[in-house]
């Protein structure tokens, strides 16, 4: 029968040619040719159709010997080729060559910037200290001045758990509890996370603060004024020029808000090719954080007496602080783990 004998002749065809497959680039072109949905394998069985019933059972099986005969050379030469390349590659490897150590990852930014932070403060003679994310209403408000009814507490856009229990809007509850906790004089900066609900392309619901509090006899707006002075030049530089601007906070008074010359353009307003600098808005100043002298009334809900005990307060964003020293401008990369982003940070 010609069917059979076209089907037999693939087996020699295919040896005879395997052999001068040398790649298994070359090797795959082969098994296209004969076991391909269009190859020599494949068209000779579209004739099936054409024998007697009585011939198909016969040249059927035959098809599927020679099917598998033909897989089985393939894979052997497959096997062959797949060694040789093995053995290629270990003879150009030099094992006395210095392995190389992966990517052991890196500190986040915001991390960076809070241990910079914290470690100038601590040179300071300050303590670093924690506190609850999960807050008490009074902590995080009515004890800093900011009863029920006060118009500030629009300012927060608070995340209520229930009526008293909430997400801390700031770190400064930790000067209640620091406070309660503790007589002066004291020194206390407490880094951590904060929430409210805003999220846009300045703002997320969470982030991170700084918190700092001074509490003694005698302590006066220009020890406020040099630590932070001081503080600020040793994140940025000894070049950078700080100016207190006067603000309001309801748990300091008198309160200020503090900018630094631009450490982008240098306080300039525009780069070194005439371009107006987009960080400062061309007035060479950034605003970096606020502060101030704390109330009275704070002291007395600690049960400190205001006549005695003075004291100070600041806060400041960490994302804030790495977005300026690190040149990054926007907010959202602190939060998407890119890391192509991450790795830049060692």
């Amino acid at each position: 029968m010609d069917l059979l004998n076209e089907l037999e002749s693939l087996v020699p065809e295919l040896e005879r040619g395997i052999g001068q497959a040398f790649s298994l680039a070359e090797l795959e072109e082969l098994r296209v040719t004969f076991l391909g949905r269009k190859g020599r394998l494949a068209q000779i069985m579209t004739r099936l159709p054409s024998l007697s019933p009585e011939e198909r059972p016969a040249v059927g099986q035959k098809a599927n010997a020679i099917k598998n005969s033909l897989t089985e050379i393939f894979d052997a030469r497959k096997a062959a080729l797949e060694a040789e390349k093995e053995a290629a590659q270990l003879a150009r490897f030099d094992a006395s060559l210095p392995g190389r150590a992966p990517w052991g990852g890196s500190l986040h930014p915001t991390t960076l910037v809070q241990e910079e932070i914290c470690g100038i403060f601590q040179k300071l003679g300050y303590d670093i200290a924690v506190g609850p994310e999960v807050e008490n209403d009074y902590y995080n408000f009515e004890a800093l001045n900011m009863p029920p009814e006060h118009p500030a507490r629009d300012m927060q856009d608070t995340l209520y758990i229930t009526e008293k229990v909430l997400m801390r809007t700031h770190t400064s509850p930790m000067q209640v509890r620091t406070m309660l906790a503790r007589k002066p004089p004291l020194a206390v900066v407490v880094p951590g996370k904060v929430y409210r609900r805003d999220s846009d392309l300045t703002h997320t619901p969470m982030f991170h603060q700084v918190e700092g509090l001074m509490v003694g006899e005698n302590v006066s707006f220009a020890h406020l004024r040099g630590t932070l002075t001081a503080f600020l030049r040793g994140v940025f530089g000894a070049k950078t020029q700080v100016r207190f601007r006067p603000s309001f906070f309801p748990f300091t008074e008198p309160s200020a808000e503090v900018d630094i010359s631009c450490c982008m353009c240098g306080g300039k307003g525009h780069h070194s090719n005439g371009e107006p600098c987009r960080v400062c808005k061309t007035t060479g100043w950034v605003e970096i954080l606020g502060c101030g002298m704390i109330d009275p009334a704070v002291f007395e809900a600690v049960g400190y007496d205001p006549k005695t005990i003075s004291g100070f307060a600041f806060g400041l964003g960490m994302e804030r602080i790495a977005m300026l020293k690190y040149g990054i401008g926007d907010l959202r990369m602190f939060f998407e783990n890119d890391v192509r982003f991450l790795s830049q940070f060692v």
